[in-house]
């Protein structure tokens, strides 16, 4: 929480800046007044919602609006298995509040402490060959317009708007409720084991093809993929979750606090990485256990890290993470955090990375007290070989120029924008950058 006078920070500590003030808007009309006031004083606005995007796309240039207290389930119409939610609603609450209904989000990330306008308005994605990200899942949105309109948008209301207002990247508008279509409750059987990373690039088609949900994580300077396979099934029909004191070794203990302390020693001295890579390589991913789909989906963040990551069109993926590998191993570089590799199916919407293809993502990684510019940007070199599209929410060194060559409905969106936002009361330095002043 910010307060007036105070300096913004985002989780991973990669952007910061100094709003002119701050508030926290409990209703739609406080939204709306909100805007009104910023436009009549010329001052740029943006709502924030969990600070964990790693660029600067929420960065507030002027008015900070802080969604904290715009949060909670609207209504259910459990026919069309649609949910509308308050817009800053964190995702984990999301599995309680549709408990009572037997429903559940069709798919996750692997953090759920986003809001949920922040997390489709910024591309936030699961991984899955037969499963399309957060903002795909978007039936219908409200949304406060820079000219401090009030605009519903689903398949009966502004229909034409919709493909770019749910992944809006925050330039549209001020989401203030947000429909998501639901499926019924699910449990997911996990399977998380090593496995020889070659073996698996090799085998990669196959195995996302087959699996519902597959990923694998690599530690650089090792030769061994941490993959990550989960199965859809009933709810209920044959949970065995993990013990709380399992959960709490395996989560807590090891995946962030040991972690941490290895961190900062790789950090201090270089060297040591590689030997704590391969540590890391025993002490976790080995297990099988069958939960509700969220406390699968999602895991337990602590450790601060920066972040990049790309999308490919899923062919490519084996090759880059192959050529990536190489990268690092040349390079000099000692690389504490895991690359992590997942996937999602094409979807239509205009600014989303898997928009009209099948995609592959790779996630780099770098420990909070690290420099992460050279190796990202030597990744990123990769990546746009490969006609890469950068994740809007996670570092990036592209432009409006280049963006434009990557999404077909680039100027169709700008052209909303100007609708939308004439004034561009909703900019800020980011979205300068990647879609033009």
């Amino acid at each position: 929480m910010t307060a007036t006078g105070e300096t913004w920070r985002n989780w991973g500590r990669t952007e910061k800046a100094k709003p002119i003030r701050v508030e926290r808007p409990r209703t739609a009309g406080a939204v709306q007044r909100a805007v009104v006031a910023a436009a009549g004083s010329g001052i740029p606005i943006k709502a924030v919602g969990a600070s964990h995007s790693f660029s600067g796309i929420a960065a507030p240039a002027g008015v900070l609006l802080e969604l904290d207290d715009l949060t909670g389930l609207i209504d259910v119409d459990e026919r069309h298995e649609l949910a509308t939610f308050s817009a800053g609603t964190r995702l984990r609450d999301i599995p309680r509040l549709l408990a009572r209904y037997g429903l559940a989000m069709e798919n996750l990330g692997d953090i759920d402490s986003q809001s949920l306008a922040g997390a489709i308005s910024t591309g936030t994605h699961g991984t899955g060959a037969s499963f399309r990200g957060l903002a795909a899942q978007v039936a219908g949105v409200t949304l406060v317009t820079g000219t401090g309109e009030q605009l519903h948008v689903d398949a009966d209301t502004n229909a034409e708007l919709l493909p770019a207002v749910a992944l809006g990247l925050g330039s549209l508008g001020i989401l203030v409720d947000v429909t998501v279509r639901c499926v019924p409750a699910f449990d997911l059987a996990a399977v998380e084991k090593p496995e020889s990373l070659e073996s698996v690039l090799d085998s990669l088609p196959q195995r996302v093809a087959e699996s519902d949900h597959f990923e694998f994580y690599w530690f650089p300077h090792t030769e061994t993929a941490l993959t990550k396979t989960n199965t859809r099934m009933p709810s209920g029909a044959a949970r065995r979750p993990l013990s709380p004191v399992r959960r709490w070794l395996d989560d807590t203990l090891v995946s962030n606090r040991l972690y941490e302390v290895t961190c900062g020693l790789g950090s201090a001295v270089p060297a040591i990485t590689p030997t704590v890579n391969r540590l890391a390589d025993k002490l976790t991913g080995n297990r099988e256990f069958t939960d509700a789909s969220h406390r699968v989906f999602t895991t337990k963040r602590t450790v601060r890290f920066a972040e990049m990551e790309y999308a490919l069109p899923a062919e490519q993926v084996a090759d880059a993470l192959r050529e990536v590998k190489k990268l690092i191993d040349t390079s000099g570089w000692s690389i504490s955090f895991p690359v992590e590799v997942r996937f999602a199916a094409s979807d239509d919407l205009w600014l989303s990375t898997a928009s009209r293809r099948e995609t592959g993502y790779i996630a780099v990684h770098r420990y909070a007290r690290e420099n992460p510019t050279g190796y990202f940007r030597a990744v990123e070199a990769i990546m746009r070989d490969k006609g890469g599209r950068p994740h809007w929410g996670k570092m990036h060194w592209r432009d409006a120029e280049s963006l434009r060559e990557s999404y077909p409905r680039f100027d169709d969106f700008v052209a909303i924008r100007d609708r939308l936002d004439p004034s561009r009361l909703f900019r800020n330095p980011y979205l300068d950058r990647v879609l033009g002043a």
